[in-house]
């Protein structure tokens, strides 16, 4: 590819983002497709270690305002340091959650003003966004059962109540349904395969089509 492509996906906590994207990954690499494999918050020495401080359970006086903030200070240092240049270089880059997540968990779950949000957010990225959202869609209840059956403490975002956790799904989906050209949800109550199957479908699907454009530029 000329130009790299980025698939961000997110969605309900538990939902098998990881199994997915390592799924993806091995997948892509297969057809000779050279993967950058990331996460937010995190992806890079600076944005891991404003990830432990939003995250650690052990600070649940943490503001709205200074979580939303801290979300953008990793982002920024994300994008411009990692996920900008291996675009450049032709790469496929998979991003478990990307700024999607920020407006369901701080506008939608926590009620924070959008303008706000997506103020904060372009100073962030710029004119950057992921190519792709693939929001993996599960109820939260079951969602909170399969995070604790992996025998992990939880947390501080996954420690919200279930009303908290619901917003954020609602949040998710209408996203999706007010920009279905970047969004696609997939119904993670299915069997791993199935979800694992759907998701390679449609990313073979979309990076296909974008390796046509690419190569009439």
């Amino acid at each position: 590819m000329n130009k790299g492509f980025m698939l961000a996906c997110d969605g309900s906590n538990g939902a098998g983002k990881t199994t997915v994207i390592s799924g993806i990954e091995t997948h892509l690499k297969q057809r000779g497709i050279e993967v950058v494999m990331t996460r937010e918050p995190g992806g890079t020495k600076i944005s891991e270690k404003i990830r432990e401080i939003i995250l650690d359970p052990s600070t649940p006086e943490m503001t709205e305002m200074a979580e939303l903030m801290l979300f953008a200070a990793a982002r920024a240092q994300h994008v411009r340091e990692k996920i900008i240049p291996a675009l450049e270089q032709g790469k496929v880059v998979i991003s478990d959650r990307f700024d999607a997540a920020t407006f369901s968990f701080q506008h939608y779950a926590r009620g924070l003003d959008l303008n706000t949000i997506t103020t904060i957010n372009r100073l962030a990225l710029g004119d950057f966004k992921a190519d792709m959202n693939l929001i993996l869609d599960l109820d939260p209840q079951e969602g909170l059962k399969r995070v604790k059956s992996r025998g992990e403490g939880l947390d501080r975002l996954e420690d919200e109540q279930q009303q908290f956790l619901q917003r954020a799904r609602e949040g998710y989906l209408l996203q999706a349904k007010n920009d279905p050209t970047r969004f696609t949800v997939i119904d993670a109550s299915q069997s791993k395969s199935t979800v694992l199957a759907q998701s390679i479908e449609l990313v073979d699907k979309l990076i296909d089509q974008h390796i046509k454009l690419s190569s009439r530029v």
